[in-house]
């Protein structure tokens, strides 16, 4: 007899796609392991594939799971969207995963100012954060992650995006520092101490180059570290300097980093951050309550109100 596919079934499907772990899966339903491995075996038979392979020591989505995991996501969030009520819903009774896409300099400082206010008011949601190796949209499309946070081009007419901030890059040197006693950085400054280059793809060169050519100077770049967060640390050693974004400075310094941030004497460009979200989950209360915190934890940042 061929197994029936209902929406409880839908649902452990979608916790063992985003968990990758039975175990897991089972924590985030409340059920038990056996019942959870019951319930894959019901899953494989209706869908009439594994769902889920042993690769190691862990198991894999099969190529038919991950194709799917996105169309059984929507369908879980339009049945949640039948039921839900936007004048009663309590943060503290949802249980959910949200996956967020993240470029290097964002992850150090909005993912723990995020997870704090999560926490605080929906214990049951789950954060899960993304690196952003490329800014292809299909991702959001098909459910794998639910916000896009960066610096992007147009998206395309099913991709909603909304501005968090404009950001510039700030000069951040040892508070104790000659430069971080200094009252402003000059372009003397920034040529004849050496420089810490954050690069994810390894380069040495950028903006400031560009600006101080036409000025008929050049820096010294004596390192090239992956990450803004690992530029700015190893900034504490002695007259080094690294250009940072302002938000990554601002949020190093109240945490207690011992930097001094110094605005750059040079024209450098801005950068607008925007969040994307796919139009599927653009009425979703769940997923709206989600964009609002984000932009409360980005809010002390930048200096709006």
């Amino acid at each position: 007899m061929a197994e029936h596919l209902d929406l409880n079934l839908l649902r452990v499907f979608d916790a063992l796609m985003d968990t990758g772990s039975v175990a897991e899966a089972a924590v985030r339903l409340h059920l038990s392991a056996p019942a959870t491995s019951r319930a894959l075996s019901r899953l494989r038979r209706a869908m009439h594939d594994p769902i889920l392979v042993r690769a190691g020591r862990g198991l894999v989505a099969t190529p038919f799971a991950r194709d799917s995991a996105g169309t059984v996501k929507a369908l879980l969030e339009a049945a949640d969207g039948l039921r839900a009520d936007p004048a009663d819903i309590d943060p503290s009774t949802w249980r959910r995963t949200f996956a967020i896409r993240l470029n290097d300099a964002l992850i150090p400082v909005l993912a723990p100012r995020l997870t704090r206010r999560i926490t605080g008011e929906a214990p049951g949601v789950r954060l899960r954060f993304v690196g952003q190796d490329d800014k292809d949209a299909e991702t959001l499309r098909d459910g794998s992650i639910d916000l896009d946070v960066g610096v992007a081009g147009p998206p395309p007419p099913d991709v909603h995006t909304s501005t968090l901030f404009t950001d510039h890059f700030v000069a951040v040197v040892a508070a104790d520092s000659t430069l971080g006693r200094a009252p402003h950085l000059t372009l003397d400054d920034l040529c004849r101490h050496p420089h810490i280059s954050a690069s994810r793809r390894g380069l040495a060169r950028g903006p400031l180059d560009d600006a101080l050519e036409q000025a008929g100077l050049a820096r010294h770049v004596a390192a090239v570290v992956p990450s803004y967060a690992v530029g700015a640390l190893m900034a504490l050693e002695s007259d080094l300097i690294c250009l940072v974004p302002r938000v990554t400075a601002v949020h190093l310094a109240e945490r207690g980093v011992p930097l001094r941030i110094h605005e750059v004497p040079c024209d450098l460009p801005t950068a607008a951050v925007d969040m994307r979200w796919h139009r599927r989950v653009h009425e979703d209360p769940v997923s709206q309550w989600l964009r609002e915190r984000l932009r409360d934890a980005v809010r002390p940042l930048t200096g709006d109100r």
